[in-house]
């Protein structure tokens, strides 16, 4: 193998694909021209038989969605049903959780930080089409691009929310429910809206206070296990 043939695999470049290497790479590509080896149905078929087991039989979803991401920590759960292009460009650090309708159009990486909570419906699209039709529509198919998106540590993203192509997202972030991102997000904002814009920045203020409704859980906690002998 050619030092060029190993710098094209070390990056998931397929020699014998050009419509592939053209999605992974970001550029225009043509759906019908990828090879079959190459194609989406082998994490569709994994995310199909996810969907399919009783919600009961955690510990099996739980290892068959390690099976089809691409990397994972030690705790994840990704409630089903869940939707998939290829699953394994899909990479979550420790202790991730996606609530449940979710969609990872991942056709091209999708990368989320660690301690990352997702509400349910939630969509992030990597794939994308030109804005001009006569391009879009020609060769009887409809070109695509693809973009990576990433998403930093301790991120909230809140249900019915749209990740859009090339998007990434700060560290430690609150996406309100129902957005539609369609720029970079800096770290510890709050955003929201369609586009979605910053609504103000996460304050010392709002680290007081969660800190301190947090020591008065464990508190009444305590409280009520001795009164009940738990």
């Amino acid at each position: 193998m050619s030092w060029i043939s190993g710098i094209y695999l070390k990056v998931g470049i397929n020699l014998r694909d050009f419509d592939y290497n053209q999605m992974k790479q970001g550029e225009l590509y043509l759906q019908k021209g990828i090879k079959r080896e190459n194609s989406s149905l082998k994490g569709k078929k994994k995310a199909e038989l996810i969907n399919g087991l009783s919600i009961e039989k955690r510990e099996e979803i739980v290892s068959l969605e390690k099976e089809l991401l691409g990397k994972h920590g030690k705790e994840l759960y990704i409630t089903p049903p869940l939707y998939v292009s290829y699953g394994d460009n899909i990479k979550v650090g420790e202790n991730f959780y996606a609530n449940k309708d979710c969609i990872f159009m991942d056709t091209n990486n999708i990368e989320f930080g660690d301690n990352v909570i997702v509400g349910p419906r939630c969509c992030f699209y990597c794939a994308g089409h030109p804005i001009y039709g006569d391009v879009r529509s020609c060769d009887n198919d409809y070109f695509e691009f693809s973009l990576p998106i990433k998403v930093g540590n301790d991120v909230w993203i809140g249900g019915n929310v749209v990740i859009l192509p090339g998007i990434t997202i700060g560290n430690g972030s609150v996406i309100g429910a129902g957005a539609v991102v369609t720029k970079n997000v800096p770290s510890e904002v709050i955003v929201a809206g369609n586009p979605a814009v910053i609504l103000r920045k996460i304050t010392e203020e709002d680290k007081k206070k969660w800190e301190t409704l947090r020591k008065n859980y464990y508190e009444k906690k305590e409280e009520f296990d001795k009164n009940h002998d738990i």
